[in-house]
């Protein structure tokens, strides 16, 4: 019996080294919302008009989109539940601003690629004093709940948002 050749003699030979494919994420969407309203006709940069400033008893949602490509291996990934956390992470930006963060995790499911991870909640509730905040979002994505997972699969970052509080 002849071992089989472990190099490429030809051009008619085929293989894959990729079965599985890459898995990755992206981020988008960073954004925050409240009461206020920006679409109002004589908009002016108020408490009352803008979604990014807000009473510290006053209610908003920060949200953050996280999307999967479709290999094989993300397949499998998302069928398993893999854990999304992402902390939205408040910095405060001079003065007595604080700097607090919020976590959401969610876990995938099957045949599903693109997530919306959003808290929501007020100023006092996420501890942020009086003062401007820059906001950014830091993901973690993994561990899946099998023995046989690694314990983070990827990471991520986006930022550029900024929020006001202001005492009631």
């Amino acid at each position: 019996m002849i071992a089989q050749p472990t190099k490429q003699f030809s051009d008619t030979e085929t293989y894959s080294k990729n079965i599985l494919g890459p898995a990755f994420f992206s981020m988008s969407a960073l954004t925050i919302t409240s009461a206020g309203d920006e679409s109002k006709d004589d908009f002016i940069v108020a408490p009352a008009n803008s979604p990014y400033i807000v009473a510290n008893n006053e209610e908003f949602t920060v949200s953050l989109k996280v999307e999967f490509n479709k290999s094989p291996l993300t397949s499998l990934l998302m069928c398993l539940g893999t854990e999304i956390h992402v902390r939205f992470a408040f910095e405060g930006i001079g003065g007595a601003a604080s700097e607090e963060d919020v976590e959401v995790v969610m876990t995938t499911v099957k045949d599903t690629y693109e997530y919306v991870l959003e808290w929501t909640g007020t100023a006092q509730l996420a501890q942020l004093t009086p003062g401007l905040y820059g906001v950014a979002a830091v993901a973690q994505v993994g561990p899946v709940k099998h023995e046989c997972s690694q314990p983070i699969i990827g990471y991520g970052y986006l930022a550029g948002k900024l929020l006001q509080v202001y005492p009631v």
